[in-house]
């Protein structure tokens, strides 16, 4: 590693820290050429044990020591010559805008993300975020994923940016451990018409959540995915579509998907927020909710 210390912000070194929003970072030559900024030591090193490219990283002065480890990976695999920009804690204040709680951040490169039919060519239990726009959302959302073993996350177009440093923040780094990529990537109007035939196509029983009035419960969808494969229910391949926040899942979501499916609630609450209803449904979904469900035998 090369240590440089910073004596001002304004450094046009820094200016991927400093200068760029996350947008410009993202959309600056992508994919290949693409940039996102990971905070905290937990995210950079769960990026780095999944085969992210670092560029650089720029360091509060008294967190060196504590990621001796972690330069140690870096000069193993992607040589010594990666810059680690050093500057005090006052200085990543005004950076970041706020008092990093671990004083680390890091410039990695994105990398092109794989289509929907190599991506989900042997799960059999995806996810589908729709149009959700709150990074912590979607963070939370790639966090259970990662926890409730979800094969595959989806996007629709208008979703917001796992690797945005929010999001990546919130998932503890899962972003990294949870396959995902954008389905419809290259035309908003193919989805949901186009992005569900894919998913069809691909076998999955596309599952709608929402509170409609038609709705199974999340009891019965258990029941169809551990039923006989000879059963006419018996579901094999499962997408799970979540809505964004708010409005939850379009209209014509809904009307497309082959079934929709809500969770039971009491004291007269009417919905969830989308990252819980999301956490729900994985784990009623899950090899480790149907153990904690099935009888106890004599």
């Amino acid at each position: 590693m090369r240590l440089i210390h910073i004596s001002s912000i304004e450094d046009t070194q820094i200016a991927e820290y400093t200068h760029l929003t996350e947008l410009q970072l993202r959309n600056r030559l992508e994919p290949e050429h693409g940039v996102f900024i990971a905070e905290s030591p937990k995210v950079i090193t769960r990026a780095l044990n999944s085969g992210v490219e670092v560029k650089s990283f720029l360091v509060e002065e008294p967190w060196l020591s504590g990621m001796s480890d972690t330069f140690a990976f870096v000069d193993a695999h992607w040589g010594t010559d990666i810059p680690v920009y050093v500057a005090s804690p006052e200085q990543l204040k005004r950076i970041t805008g706020y008092r990093l709680h671990r004083g680390a951040l890091s410039a990695m490169k994105r990398w092109t993300l794989p289509t929907v039919a190599d991506l989900c060519r042997n799960a059999t239990r995806i996810a589908v975020m729709e149009n959700i726009v709150d990074h912590t959302n979607v963070g939370a959302i790639m966090r259970s994923a990662a926890a409730l073993d979800i094969d595959a996350v989806l996007l629709t177009p208008s979703c917001a940016d796992p690797l945005y440093r929010r999001a990546a923040r919130v998932s503890m780094g899962t972003v990294f451990q949870v396959p995902w990529t954008r389905i419809c990537p290259d035309n908003s109007a193919d989805w949901p018409q186009v992005g569900l035939k894919e998913l069809h196509n691909l076998g999955f029983t596309t599952v709608a959540m929402a509170l409609q009035d038609d709705s199974l419960s999340m009891q019965e969808l258990v029941t169809r995915l551990g039923n006989s494969h000879q059963d006419p229910t018996h579901i094999d391949k499962l997408a799970l579509i979540f809505g964004t926040e708010g409005d939850g899942l379009s209209s014509k979501t809904i009307a497309q998907t082959d079934l929709t499916v809500k969770i039971a609630m009491g004291h007269g609450v009417d919905s969830l927020n989308v990252a819980a209803s999301s956490a729900v449904a994985f784990w009623a979904t899950s090899d480790i909710g149907a153990q904690a469900s099935a009888p106890i035998s004599d």
